[in-house]
């Protein structure tokens, strides 16, 4: 194989998101809670979910260092009701961070128990503004 055939093609494809945290079982009930998935395996400081309908992996990595600045890389919940979700999550040990309205859309920041942020985000305005159109 030359050079040039490997760099032909992705580099590689999604498998997993890691998601930081301090401590695993707290963050496992908080996650698990909000995304509806069930835990699948742990293994020292890791703590995996099944996958959510072929989707993406999602992981717990219990880390030594705090968060201290923005997260470069979030997840987007879709949800059917963002300010009934919020209020789950915030009952749950979350945070309301901030709520945004842009282009006609509206969703919540929120941060998990570690301080990581994720957006709440109506399925409606996903499939709206995100899905392929289909071609008529």
């Amino acid at each position: 194989m030359s050079n040039s055939d490997a760099n032909e093609g992705p580099v590689g494809e999604p498998h997993q998101i890691v998601i930081d945290v301090d401590d695993l079982d707290r963050s496992a009930h908080f996650w698990s809670e909000v995304l509806g998935l069930k835990v699948s395996h742990r293994w020292e400081e890791y703590l995996g979910f099944e996958r959510h309908k072929g989707g993406m992996k999602v992981v717990l990595q219990i880390v030594p260092e705090k968060k201290t600045s923005k997260n470069r890389m979030h997840l987007d919940v879709a949800v059917e009701d963002v300010d009934a979700a919020s209020a789950r999550v915030e009952a749950l040990g979350g945070m309301k961070l901030q709520e945004i309205e842009e282009s006609g859309a509206r969703w919540i920041v929120m941060a998990d128990p570690d301080g990581n942020e994720f957006c709440l985000v109506s399925k409606a305005i996903i499939t709206a503004f995100w899905e392929p159109k289909q071609q008529t």
